[in-house]
């Protein structure tokens, strides 16, 4: 649920463009100089301007090697070999010849090559950028012998004779032309948008032929211009007025501001390319775009209500919509849709969320999502697919989503999402039913207010109990999405499995004893009277999370699972662990995370406002259990939280690590076991 700020040259392939054919090279004599360093140097800042090694590079491969895989409804090419391999790259280019085929499209041996290569944005660079990239790419590559393989053109699109003229209609090869009504920031600007960068090849509008309505901003044509364009199922957005020239920036070079963060090939882009620019081009770039007057159908910037005063929208627990967020997102996105400072983007005044058309919320929603790897950020966070969710929940989440925080974008139906689902690789999608109980069908039952509330008193424990609640922890720090979560001590059909023998206390308790025990290790606190509405509501909750489930039954991901004994922890890379995973969530001394509003985002993992050392948490194994099937939250892109990735050594490191750390006593230890043997691993 982020922005989609450019798309690579990938992408506008994937649109339909026609493609460019592998560039063979020609029998012409190759350059031959002196290495000029400086020259090359800046000849490698260029590429990187141009963002060469996005299509040149395949995965695994070679750094400008080609063999990437470019699929399109009108066949498919493999990018080409650009390193100065004599044989099998562009080693025998001249000068002249590399700049032909830059400007006009044009390869060494006089075949056109196919427009999806941007040579009408190329065509812009001035003389001496083309002439530090050749440098760059004649001497400061290691050559590669790798043959380009054969494009996979259907005719008549494997005929290259019209292409002679789409670029007479078409092309203007002239380079960039400053504008002396404006300064040298904005011409700077204009030079790189329009030229190395290509940012029209994604977000301008397409014609007839596949060309971009504008190239520039000048003319009749030119309010097209980076108007916004719908590329491979994503929604390039407009970039015209877009946001304070301060906030631009930093999305390019950082990959999120205060109102995105960057999806799909952008993610690419910003770590291969823009995070790499100086700060006064990063700069031209956002007042360029800044100046670009908005389009008819551009919504004006939405500014992020402040932290402080954001709420969770009154209709959160009482429709469907809101429960399914409820339930699958607020975890990440938080109730108030503000997400968590530079690790969760915000939903509020997303541009994503908030566009009209909803094609790169619903991409993102189906396939996952991850961060840009940047200097800013290099940490990588994830979002899962939510393909096993059913088209019509997914609908009404992102409904609820688009209508909330000050969004008003339209409602996404079933069938939108049902259409983008069909669009998509099914091997990047994983549609396999997910089986747990929602939250939203609570709504139809005879008792959905008394549910409705248990389900709050567990996510809510906090705020809505404070005179039983001892810390800063809610039932769902552990029990995450509302207990749903598999192997991470779920609701679902424990219910059934009360009353029950308590090895610990030696007697057969009650799930009103169980939820009370919590209360008084893990949320350090009181106990909830027995005969009270919401001691009643809290098993209404449980009961209802029971489903069908008997007593006998065995139910798959119930509690946190199992970890050897036998591995013994090593301390020092639990803290070096703890450092690199944890505590960007809880905090660099254990002490949580907290919202603008003073509110625990994640809770604390020791100290005065933790779990107490009576809790299962504080004890190495059981929290290494946890640990290893449920944190870090956003580590991969597997459903439903990306949670989950350590290795079984790991978990038991980081588990002994902040389990010995600082908390507060437990009271009834004393009586903690009167019948069974101690486990090695209790604190006390």
């Amino acid at each position: 649920m982020k922005m989609y700020f450019r798309r690579s040259l990938l992408g506008v392939i994937s649109a339909g463009l026609f493609l460019s054919h592998a560039v063979q090279a020609a029998p012409s004599a190759p350059a031959t100089s002196k290495v000029d360093l400086t020259l090359v140097e800046r000849g490698r800042y260029v590429a990187q301007l141009g963002d060469c090694v996005a299509c040149h590079t395949a995965p695994k491969g070679a750094a400008m090697a080609g063999g990437l895989e470019l699929k399109t409804p009108m066949g498919t090419i493999y990018s080409t070999n650009i390193t100065p391999d004599p044989r099998t790259g562009i080693g025998r280019y001249s000068f002249n010849q590399f700049e032909r085929a830059m400007r006009k499209g044009v390869a060494a041996d006089g075949r056109n090559l196919y427009p999806a290569m941007p040579y009408p944005s190329y065509a812009k660079m001035s003389d001496d950028d083309m002439r530090a990239l050749y440098a760059y790419l004649m001497q400061g590559l290691t050559p590669v012998d790798q043959p380009n393989k054969p494009s996979e053109m259907r005719w008549p699109f494997s005929m290259r004779w019209g292409l002679s003229l789409w670029n007479w209609a078409f092309l203007d090869d002239k380079p960039f032309k400053p504008d002396p009504a404006k300064g040298a920031v904005w011409n700077r600007g204009a030079y790189l948008t329009q030229g190395l960068g290509h940012c029209g090849s994604c977000h301008t509008p397409r014609g007839i032929a596949f060309q971009e309505k504008a190239l520039n901003d000048e003319g009749a044509s030119g309010k097209s211009y980076l108007a916004g364009e719908t590329v491979e199922g994503w929604r390039a957005l407009s970039l015209r007025n877009l946001w304070t020239v301060e906030e631009t920036a930093q999305l390019l070079k950082t990959g999120q501001n205060r109102f995105a963060t960057v999806s799909g090939n952008m993610v690419e882009v910003i770590h291969h390319s823009t995070q790499h620019f100086t700060d006064s081009d990063l700069t031209a770039i956002a007042t360029y775009l800044k100046s670009l007057p908005a389009g008819k159908d551009d919504l004006p910037p939405a500014v992020p209500k402040p932290a402080a005063t954001a709420k969770a929208p009154d209709n959160l627990f009482s429709s469907r919509g809101g429960l399914g967020y409820a339930q699958f997102c607020v975890d990440c996105h938080r109730q108030d849709g503000g997400g968590v400072k530079n690790v969760f983007p915000p939903l509020a005044g997303n541009p994503a969320v908030a566009s009209a058309n909803p094609a790169t919320l619903l991409h993102i929603t189906l396939t996952g999502w991850k961060t840009a790897e940047t200097a800013a950020h290099p940490r990588v966070y994830t979002m899962p697919g939510f393909a096993r969710l059913a088209d019509q929940e997914i609908a009404e989440i992102l409904s609820f989503v688009r209508s909330s925080w000050g969004n008003h974008a339209p409602p996404v139906s079933a069938a939108q999402v049902k259409a983008t689902r069909a669009e998509l690789n099914p091997k990047v999608t994983d549609s396999s039913k997910f089986e747990t109980p929602r939250l939203a069908d609570m709504l139809g039952k005879p008792n959905a207010d008394q549910l409705v509330r248990g389900m709050r008193l567990h996510m809510e424990t906090k705020a809505l109990l404070p005179n039983n609640v001892g810390n800063s922890l809610n039932c769902t720090s552990c029990h995450l999405n509302s207990g749903t979560v598999a192997d991470g001590s779920p609701f679902v059909g424990v219910s059934a499995y009360f009353p029950s023998y308590a090895a610990r206390a030696g007697r057969v308790i009650t799930l009103e004893d169980r939820i009370n025990g919590c209360f008084l290790r893990s949320m350090n606190g009181k106990a909830l009277p027995v005969e009270s509405a919401d001691m009643k509501a809290m098993v209404a909750y449980f009961d209802w999370m029971k489903g069908e489930t008997k007593p006998q039954d065995k139910v798959a991901g119930r509690g946190v699972g199992k970890i050897d004994m036998a591995i013994k922890p090593n301390v020092e890379n639990g803290r070096k662990l703890y450092n690199q995973q944890c505590a960007v969530c809880h905090g660099d001394n254990g002490q949580g995370v907290k919202s603008a509003n003073g509110r625990f985002v994640y809770p604390p993992l020791w100290g005065d406002e933790s779990f107490n050392i009576g809790a299962g948490m504080a004890r190495t194994y059981t929290a290494a259990a946890f640990v290893k099937r449920n944190m870090p939250v956003g580590f991969h892109e597997n459903f439903p939280l990306g949670q989950g990735g350590l290795s079984d050594q790991e978990a038991v490191d980081v588990a002994e690590f902040f389990t010995h750390q600082p908390r507060p006593d437990f009271p009834g230890k004393v009586k903690d076991w009167p019948k069974d043997k101690k486990p090695a691993d209790a604190r006390y």
